[in-house]
């Protein structure tokens, strides 16, 4: 199984085979348009405008579940993104990325790249262990996503290739990327 394997409604509603991306290197983000994360769709951006002509494509998925940090309908988010940060990858429609409700995607994403930690030697990632800790406790335990702005990287033949936490920033991916493509 791959992520080519996956069907999802983008945020205008149409629904959308993964394998649409076939071939390309594939950067999945579960995003959020209230959170201390969201300065990282204007870096995302700059990636993908970077690296999109070379087959670079970045995914976003909006998810309400950390402390409602998406709480606007699919057109707000859209809106929100474009006016805020000029985002012009593909969005899709929100979807659960943890717990019982996660989508399916973020299921075999999160058993295919299991959880490492966070980045302790970052002040972000104590802080984001701390709230996790205070407020989705069960959330510590397994490899789901555990925060905003997880994002799993997909090599071109649809494999999970790697997942970094919300503290890796998209500047510090964009070596990595960068020797992918």
């Amino acid at each position: 199984m791959t992520v080519y394997d996956f069907k999802l409604k983008n945020i205008k509603g149409q629904e959308v085979t993964l394998s649409e991306y076939a071939g390309k290197l594939v950067l999945i983000v579960n995003t959020a348009s209230k959170c201390g994360f969201t300065p990282q769709y204007e870096g995302l951006e700059k990636l993908y405008l970077k690296y999109k002509d070379l087959g670079l494509v970045i995914l976003g998925f909006p998810s309400n579940q950390f402390l409602e940090q998406d709480p606007g309908s699919d057109d707000d988010i859209a809106s929100f993104c474009r006016i805020n940060y000029g985002v012009t990858f593909p969005l899709f429609s929100k979807v659960d990325v943890w717990g019982e409700t996660a989508d399916p995607l973020f299921k075999f994403l999160s058993d295919a790249a299991p959880f490492k930690g966070f980045e302790m030697e970052k002040e972000m990632g104590k802080k984001i262990q701390g709230v996790v800790k205070e407020h989705y406790p069960e959330n510590l335990e397994g490899n789901g996503v555990k925060w905003n702005f997880s994002k799993f990287l997909i090599g071109r033949d649809g494999a999970v290739q790697a997942r970094f936490e919300p503290t890796v920033t998209p500047e510090e991916l964009d070596s990595i990327l960068k020797a992918a493509l």
